[in-house]
């Protein structure tokens, strides 16, 4: 039975499941009507950190120009440039048994591609959701909405998926940022420029 958690809370995921290591990252979303000329990309991302919350390298971002790390721990399915349909509009493969050990954070985050330039932000985004998905199984773990109304940002942490005491954790982050993508690459240790 799927957990649905409110911004802030935690859970953990290997704790009652231990042999737990497969897992998808469902991201998904729709976009508010408005009379905008621009369609909407969103892109979903995940940063891998070290203790230090900053990457090791440039390769431990996971995005539409990276799709994978070179572990093959965490495998980004492709981007998805219209949001169209229904269920997950971007998928995130995750084996947490593989994530080398001094990485102790996933940061799993959505920005919007080109938002200046097509005066968009995430108020005009909605339905907005992450949930995590046992691959071997399709069973639903858990799965946050957020229901925030981030009326001028550009950028989301959407959630943390981290390592403690030997136990593989989710927290609901819900974080905006203006800004987009370089902002956020910025405060994960990466030159985006």
């Amino acid at each position: 039975m799927s957990v649905s958690l409110a911004k802030g809370e935690r859970v953990s995921l290997t704790k009652d499941r231990p042999s737990l290591n497969k897992i998808l990252v469902g991201l998904g979303w729709d976009v508010n009507h408005y009379d905008g000329e621009s369609s909407f990309d969103l892109d979903a991302s995940v940063f891998m950190t070290k203790a230090n919350g900053k990457v090791g390298n440039d390769g431990d971002f996971i995005f539409y120009g990276n799709l994978a790390h070179s572990t093959k721990s965490v495998v980004h399915t492709g981007d998805n440039r219209t949001g169209e349909g229904s269920g997950d509009d971007e998928v995130i493969k995750v084996k947490l048994n593989e994530i080398p050990s001094d990485y102790t954070n996933l940061a799993v985050a959505v920005t919007i591609y080109d938002a200046q330039t097509r005066l968009q932000n995430f108020g005009m985004v909605n339905n907005a959701y992450i949930r995590i998905v046992d691959e071997e199984t399709n069973e639903e773990l858990l799965r946050y909405d957020l229901s925030e109304d981030f009326s001028t940002e550009t950028a989301l942490v959407v959630a943390e998926i981290y390592k403690h005491n030997g136990e593989w954790k989710f927290k609901a982050v819900g974080s905006g940022y203006n800004g987009g993508l370089q902002t956020l690459c910025s405060q994960y240790g990466i030159d985006a420029e």
